[in-house]
């Protein structure tokens, strides 16, 4: 599989995500984002954690304008996969690509910690090497990490199952205490309608060594892969 990163001024989770995704056998270019193309082959494409053009406007605000954005778009409606992590589902989000916004935390805090989510499909491209109903654990880091949308497309995300993972407890329960951003309906991370492409709030490219933490997020990663090159 051909993976490219992309980076804003501001990224700062490139390198990282290039690592989860080389050691689940994937190829890895680094994209810039004053690129007006993708490069020819390209099966996923990244937009990482960071803080993008250092979130003046709104998270992602910028970003989802910048060049590259319509060359993402164009290989999204070719079926092309996308995943969006932390600013990165901000930029998604800010650019149409997937519904609803990204705002400040309900604590008016950063959160930096390790927390649980929920598999609530297995049968995506990001989620195949899950179990249905899997808890894993992620570190999160962000600021504006509360899902919000109308009522009308948080129905339609649930009605047609589009939503990825919900945060939970330790008994797996989408509590409202286990959203501490305080994410509508406990939204963790949100499909497009043909599951090509995930935004996640969590990083499971920080969570693909036991030395570091655990390996919770090496499926995601390595799923992808078996997505465009099957075993």
């Amino acid at each position: 599989m051909r993976a490219g990163i992309v980076v804003f001024p501001g990224t700062n989770r490139e390198r990282d995500m290039a690592i989860a995704l080389r050691r689940a056998g994937a190829e890895v270019a680094l994209l810039w984002h004053r690129d007006t193309d993708l490069p020819s082959g390209l099966d996923l494409v990244v937009l990482p954690g960071g803080f993008s053009y250092g979130d003046y406007l709104r998270c992602g605000a910028i970003a989802a304008r910048a060049p590259i954005m319509a060359a993402v778009a164009r290989h999204a409606a070719r079926g092309g996969l996308v995943l969006g992590v932390c600013n990165g589902f901000q930029i998604l989000c800010e650019a149409g690509l997937l519904p609803g916004a990204l705002v400040r935390n309900a604590t008016l805090r950063f959160l930096a910690s390790d927390c649980l989510i929920r598999v609530e499909r297995a049968d995506t491209p990001f989620t195949s090497l899950y179990r249905p109903g899997q808890i894993i654990r992620c570190p999160m880091a962000h600021g504006d990490g509360n899902y919000v949308a109308d009522s009308a497309t948080l129905d339609r995300l649930e009605g047609e199952g589009l939503v990825a993972f919900r945060y939970v407890n330790a008994r797996g329960e989408a509590v409202p205490e286990a959203a501490r951003n305080g994410a509508a309906r406990n939204i963790a991370g949100i499909l497009s309608p043909d599951r090509r492409i995930l935004g996640l709030m969590p990083h499971p490219e920080n969570a693909v060594d036991r030395l570091t933490g655990g390996e919770d997020g090496l499926p995601l990663f390595r799923g992808l892969v078996q997505a465009v090159v099957p075993a």
